[in-house]
Parts: C-alpha cells; sequence; structure tokens
C-alpha cells in the first residue's frame, strides 16, 4: 500500500505525461475550430474536430487513472483545456445561434468563482481538486449539444432552444455543487487554523 502511495505521490509532480501532452494537444485544437468554423464554414470538419477535442479528453482521463499519471499539471491543463474549447465553440456558435449566449455567461461565472475558489483551497490546503461526476456529465451534454448544432446546421429553434436549456441545466446543477464542496472545504480549512 505505502508503495501505490508513494508512487502516486511521486507522480503528482511530473509534468511530461501522456494525459498531459493530451492536454496540450486539445488546447492546440482550439485554433484549428475557430478557422474551420468561423472561417472555412467547414462544419463537418469542425464537428469531427470537436469529437476528436473530446475523445482525447476522456482517453487522457482513462490513461491518467488507469496507469497512475495524475498530476497536479493535469489537474489544471486538464480543466483549461475543457474551459477554452468550450468557450471558443460557444462563442463560434453564438454567431449563429444567439442563445448561446447563456450557457456561455454561466460557464464563465462557474470557472470564475471555481478559479478563485480553487486557488483559496491550494494556498489554505496545499490540494489540488479533481472533477467530480456532475462536471463530467456536464461537460459531456455540453459537447453533445454544441455537436449537435455545429453538425445539424438548420436546426429548428425549438429543439436549438431545448437543448441549449438541458444542457444550462446540468451547467448550473454542477455549479451549484461545485459550490457547496469548495465553500465546505474552506470552511473546514479555516477551522483547522
Amino acid at each position: 500500500m505505502n508503495g501505490k502511495k508513494e508512487k502516486q505521490s511521486k507522480n503528482a509532480d511530473r509534468i511530461l505525461t501522456i494525459p498531459n501532452i493530451l492536454s496540450f494537444f486539445r488546447i492546440c485544437l482550439i485554433p484549428v475550430i475557430v478557422w474551420l468554423y468561423v472561417y472555412k464554414k467547414e462544419y463537418t470538419w469542425t464537428a469531427c474536430v470537436l469529437i476528436l477535442s473530446g475523445v482525447t479528453d476522456m482517453v487522457d482521463g482513462f490513461i491518467a487513472r488507469r496507469f497512475n499519471m495524475i498530476s497536479n499539471v493535469g489537474k489544471v491543463l486538464d480543466p483549461i483545456a475543457d474551459k477554452l474549447t468550450q468557450a471558443v465553440m460557444l462563442i463560434c456558435l453564438f454567431t449563429r445561434f444567439p442563445m448561446m449566449i447563456v450557457p456561455l455567461i454561466l460557464m464563465l461565472v462557474r470557472e470564475l468563482f471555481m478559479g478563485v475558489t480553487g486557488l483559496l483551497i491550494i494556498k489554505k490546503t496545499g490540494n489540488v481538486l479533481g472533477a467530480c461526476w456532475h462536471g463530467k456529465v456536464a461537460t459531456c451534454l455540453l459537447y453533445v449539444m454544441m455537436i449537435l448544432h455545429v453538425f445539424w446546421y438548420d436546426i429548428p429553434v425549438m429543439a436549438s432552444d431545448f437543448a441549449i436549456a438541458v444542457c444550462t441545466l446540468m451547467v448550473a446543477v454542477s455549479f451549484g455543487l461545485y459550490g457547496i464542496r469548495n465553500m465546505k472545504i474552506l470552511k473546514q480549512a479555516d477551522k483547522n487554523k
């Protein structure tokens, strides 16, 4: 058991890992997505690159857990890659679907809150928090909703609004649950002083 903990502790400080390389690769795909969607108007290719980004997100998480490659850099880099991809794609979609502003603003507020409280948690406890199940579900729904809007060029307004509403609801639920978790950790850290 001590050997496993020692190995996890050793891996926590690694920077050059397969999951971290995949997260960096996802960041590199962002300009490609913008170029394909906004300038080339190649919606099928945009969706393919977005799917590739989503698949590499799942793969890097699987590899990190399965092969003990979870690192502190990865805990920060992975969500940055996710959120940048999501925000940029929502901004691209906003050029055609004005209701995309709702999940975009909610996501930006959530990430600002998560960033500030996350930094406070690191400062007070030394721990870098990972993603929870609800955050992963929100991310998955966000990708599905974005890919649906990219592939289905003439999506009816009612179908579009419904998909956006479901996605926004899950992002709001995730925001609430993360908020409760982070505030509890911060309160506990203050009590332990």
